[in-house]
């Protein structure tokens, strides 16, 4: 494409999506249904002229966001809490994917089509959309609920369960020599070999070089390594046919005891949100418009017959696995589309001869179909769970595995010794915190004790965000830097004015400016000090207690 009309092109895609997401916003349909329709008016299937015309590659480019999505997931998710959640990941979703396979699998053959196909159309159609789901709950808020978990879950193991549909292509193929492949020891070897690569990067020479990078407060190359650390386990999982998005969740959970983690996350979510947007509008570039208006009927009646099976197999399921009616009927509207894997998987069967064109038209124009009605099928799921039963109170339930309790309800910006003193304090109250030090030698000593403190910059907007700081009752800052602690406490007053700040100060200067910009209490520390000292003195001398609490 000739640079100018590069630049045509995003401009017109800027405009256009920019318009869409704030109507759509503001309608309160969500941001995502936005970015399809957007996807819709620029794309070659667009009424009006296309701005886009090569919608595969920019499909293709644009995947890059949902790894990044996997990989920012498993830095929440640490090994631990994924085995905590080992009955819903194995039990419900490999479930989910076999019986809602077969179910699709026997319509289709009914219609006349041989075994091997009608299976591989029923067992991808099971898929769900692991970008919309996640990208949706996020913005809703409602990642920290049972349903959240238990969606997520269940994605996971769909997630899984690409290799094995890609594995079996072949086999399915008359083109595909079966005779050429490597024997079933020799890939066995390469998949653990490239497991093993990927834990040794992750858990031993991305931390090393993020510490190194850390102590030369090289903010860049910190960027450039935690890229690398998305893109190489996915190239590495990609080069053995398993989804790129798994390797990028395994790398983030190996990175999620890191004292980086939420620098880490703070780095990644700008690009993320990028090409998470992206995204979606390729995936609205990919709705056909015309093949739709030649079959509208057609279309919205295979779309309404796939969510319908995947509704009815996910709520007795969802409630055999103990979910209560509400979360069963949230979980079951949450994954009635078809997933973004659908693409791959249709399109590798069409390039090897396994399925024709019409057919190969028909699966992607569902699949789009069932993306588009995503926001609305999760709006009525809501809607009926809410009738159903009283939603659960925020902060209920866990954050993909995480219990509510273990939400820091306080947030200490530094960790020297009055941040040390302030944690050891609500420690020995039962009260939890986090706390964020820019200082990484002091970040490796205090987390060898045990403690919470993270790497990171209080002045970094994404690194706040990361931490959920919007959920604290209370933000310490025990910065000693004038001009940080000042920084600091501008950005936290005017990003989260609900939550109360108090701060120590260097004088009473500083302490002054602190009030000013918000703060509740801000304490001097060379007054305090001073004052301490003086009233010792005087109780040594014989002063009254009363005369010297007036005093002070």
């Amino acid at each position: 494409m000739h640079l100018d009309n590069f630049i045509i092109a995003a401009m017109l895609i800027l405009a256009v999506t920019s318009v869409a997401v704030a109507l759509f916003r503001h309608l309160g349909l969500g941001s995502v249904l936005g970015l399809l329709v957007a996807g819709i008016v620029v794309g070659p299937h667009s009424p009006g002229p296309a701005v886009i015309a090569q919608v595969e590659d920019v499909r293709h480019f644009a995947e890059l966001g949902v790894v990044m999505l996997l990989f920012v997931i498993g830095l929440e998710m640490q090994p631990s809490r994924l085995w905590s959640m080992r009955r819903e990941l194995f039990g419900l979703g490999s479930l989910q994917v076999l019986l809602t396979g077969l179910v699709i699998s026997t319509g289709v053959g009914l219609a006349g089509l041989p075994w091997g196909i009608s299976l591989l159309i029923g067992m991808t159609l099971a898929l769900s959309s692991t970008a919309f789901v996640m990208q949706l709950l996020q913005e809703r808020g409602q990642l920290a609920s049972r349903h959240g978990s238990g969606s997520f879950a269940i994605l996971l193991m769909q997630d899984l369960a690409v290799v094995p549909l890609l594995a079996v292509l072949p086999l399915l193929s008359s083109k595909a020599p079966v005779v050429g492949q490597s024997p079933l020891w020799e890939q066995l070897l390469i998949v653990t070999g490239m497991f093993f690569a990927v834990w040794l990067f992750g858990a031993r020479v991305v931390p090393f070089a993020l510490e190194w990078l850390a102590r030369q407060n090289n903010r860049e190359g910190q960027l450039l390594v935690v890229l690398l650390s998305v893109f190489f386990p996915a190239w590495a999982m990609h080069q053995v046919g398993i989804s790129m998005g798994l390797g990028a969740f395994v790398m983030g959970m190996l990175l999620s005891g890191s004292q980086y983690n939420l620098q880490v996350k703070a780095l990644i979510d700008p690009y993320k949100g990028l090409l998470m947007s992206l995204f979606f509008v390729a995936v609205g570039m990919s709705i056909d418009l015309d093949a739709l208006g030649a079959q509208p009927l057609s279309f919205v009646g295979h779309t309404i017959a796939l969510i319908t099976i995947k509704v009815l197999v996910l709520m007795p399921l969802a409630l055999l696995f103990g979910y209560h009616r509400a979360d069963a009927t949230r979980i079951a509207f949450n994954l009635a589309q078809a997933g973004e894997f659908g693409f791959v998987l249709f399109g590798s069967a069409l390039a090897l001869g396994i399925i024709d064109d019409p057919i190969f038209v028909t699966a992607i124009g569902v699949i789009s179909l069932s993306m588009l009605f995503t926001p609305l099928m999760i709006r009525i799921g809501n809607h009926l769970a809410d009738r159903l039963e009283p939603a659960a109170a925020p902060g209920d339930g866990e954050i993909l595995g995480i219990a509510a309790t273990d939400t820091p309800t306080v947030l200490i910006g530094g960790y020297g010794r009055v941040g040390h003193t302030i944690g050891t304090l609500l420690e020995s109250n039962g009260i939890p915190y986090i706390a964020i030090e820019r200082n990484p030698e002091l970040v490796g000593k205090a987390r060898s004790e045990g403690k919470p403190v993270m790497y990171g910059d209080l002045s970094d907007l994404n690194l706040l965000a990361a931490a959920y700081v919007e959920r604290a009752s209370l933000i310490v800052l025990t910065l000693d830097d004038h001009d940080a602690v000042l920084k600091a406490a501008t950005l936290l007053r005017r990003q989260y004015p609900h939550v109360p700040i108090i701060a120590r100060a260097r004088d009473l200067k500083t302490c002054g400016e602190l009030l000013a910009l918000g703060v509740v209490e801000a304490y001097p520390e060379v007054v305090e000090s001073s004052l301490r000292l003086g009233s010792s003195a005087l109780a040594i001398l014989g002063v009254p207690e009363e005369s010297i609490e007036m005093l002070l």
